[in-house]
């Protein structure tokens, strides 16, 4: 695609990267076949091609409108298009920026720069959320059904091992799954205890920083970054072989810590360094000899639900389910299994009518085969996959803790 970036604008980082991705755009509108809401919508402009036309607008200065930044909000950052494109758009990357320019150029009203501002301030910090979500469960049998209903149940964490292994690896807590569901995390404990491998909580660690970055809270992400990156460090530096990452929407931002810190000079070989030690649990466990797991026979039907950022963003596509067959747990094959499920970090709630159908498409999908269980690899898809469904929703590796058994 031809640019007329001015260079002032090229001088910046970010005008260098908009100008270099945008030219290698072709124009052949693939990715329009797999945009989820290009779909729905049938509007040129929420499509991947039609929204890099209003990018290359806002980067070259010309004249827009809210209109843009509409097309733009829309966008649900699956990705999908990126493994779509023949020409490798790194269209993720691009969205970040249009974006960014766009929160610059375009004013935001007053309630919807407070909704975004909160969502920021609340998701991202683990201990705000904690204590809104105690509160919610607290009062939940007084609030309106509309309400209660999108509230889950308190869940009990359970008992880490305490078993020491010389393999050390450490493991993100995040912001919201601590609170929502600390089984996931226990889980993956226990599994890979069995395995011999011993998996450090970082306490002082948080937010990956993806809820920031999506919403164009670039200072707030980068602060985030920053202090996982500085505490994990002494870990690293003492031997854990890896970052093990359990919620697959974090592993896709964790992977791009060294990209997104290249322009910094204290951070930029550190964050590299974290980038490429960042691995998505079925990364970890295809590696090792699963048959010390000795587990109980599955005896369920179970479907599962690749998360977009699973198999678009760390292009991980048809790994849980070779490993879920790999441990005897065949699930059923889904039908565009490639499109998003509606959640997307915090679209859920600024698209709403966007996100429920496309939830109420992809249940119907799963559904068909009338599973028992479905199962994801990120915390945001499970929760709001739930709120909808009749099955049960849960993380992959609850399924396998579940059959775990002493030998």
């Amino acid at each position: 695609m031809q640019t007329f970036i001015s260079d002032q604008v090229k001088k910046t980082p970010e005008g260098r990267e908009a100008d270099r991705i945008l030219r290698k755009c072709v124009h052949c509108g693939f990715c329009t076949a797999t945009c989820p809401t290009y779909q729905l919508i049938g509007d040129e402009l929420d499509g991947p091609r039609g929204r890099i036309y209003l990018i290359k607008n806002l980067i070259e200065g010309n004249n827009v409108s809210e209109d843009t930044q509409l097309h733009l909000d829309r966008c649900l950052t699956c990705r999908s298009c990126e493994t779509t494109c023949p020409s490798g758009v790194e269209y993720g990357h691009l969205i970040d920026i249009g974006r960014q320019v766009s929160e610059e150029k375009i004013p935001r009203s007053f309630k919807d720069k407070s909704v975004r501002y909160m969502l920021g301030k609340v998701l991202s910090n683990k201990n705000i959320f904690s204590i809104l979500l105690k509160a919610g469960q607290f009062f939940k049998p007084v609030l309106p059904s509309a309400l209660s209903k999108n509230i889950p149940q308190k869940e009990k964490e359970k008992i880490w091992p305490n078993s020491k292994h010389q393999r050390k690896m450490l493991i993100l807590d995040g912001c919201v799954q601590p609170s929502l569901k600390p089984s996931i995390n226990s889980a993956t404990a226990h599994v890979l205890d069995a395995l011999g491998i011993s998996m450090i909580r970082e306490t002082e660690s948080g937010c990956c920083g993806a809820v920031n970055q999506h919403l164009s809270q670039t200072e707030a992400a980068m602060l985030y970054i920053k202090n996982n990156i500085d505490v994990w460090w002494p870990h690293i530096e003492s031997g854990a072989e890896a970052i093990v990452i359990t919620a697959s929407g974090c592993g896709s931002m964790v992977k791009d810590y060294g990209y997104l810190l290249k322009e910094d000079v204290s951070y930029a070989e550190k964050a590299q360094r974290v980038s490429e030690l960042c691995f998505d649990l079925v990364e970890v466990l295809e590696k090792e000899d699963l048959e010390q797991l000795n587990l109980i026979k599955n005896h369920k039907r179970v479907v599962y639900q690749s998360p977009c950022s699973l198999q678009h963003g760390q292009k991980l596509s048809g790994r849980v389910e070779a490993l879920l067959a790999r441990l005897g747990c065949e699930s059923s094959s889904v039908k565009d299994s490639h499109l998003c499920c509606g959640s997307a970090g915090t679209y859920s709630i600024l698209q709403p009518e966007i996100s429920e159908q496309l939830r109420d498409n992809k249940l119907e999908n799963l559904t068909i085969d009338q599973p028992e269980i479905i199962l994801t690899a990120n915390i945001g898809c499970q929760q709001f996959l739930q709120q909808k469904s009749q099955v049960p929703v849960m993380h992959w590796i609850e399924l396998i803790e579940n059959r775990l058994q002493i030998s």
